[in-house]
């Protein structure tokens, strides 16, 4: 039987860090969508929020799953400082 409580601790630990990632991505999306579109009070709550986050899983989640937090977020906000597919159309014709 600990063999199986094995797999299924594995299994617990890819599905943690699956959801780390979404909920990385998620929230750093929607932080940089929201940040653009807001006005000064709201882009200091959306920064203090986001990195109270950070804090909050670096204090109280295993490293594992911060880092897949932390690299996925990384990828949202480096995506969303690339231009758009229209923009570049645009300023190529």
């Amino acid at each position: 039987m600990s063999q199986f409580a094995e797999v299924l601790s594995i299994l617990g630990y890819l599905i943690r860090a699956l959801g780390f990632i979404v909920l990385g991505f998620g929230v750093g999306r929607f932080t940089m969508d929201a940040y653009k579109k807001a006005v000064w009070q709201v882009q200091i709550a959306l920064a203090l929020g986001f990195f109270g986050l950070l804090v909050g899983l670096t204090n109280y989640a295993s490293a594992g799953s911060m880092g897949m937090f932390a690299i996925s977020a990384g990828v949202a906000i480096i995506l969303s400082g690339m231009p758009k597919k229209e923009e570049m159309d645009d300023k190529v014709s």
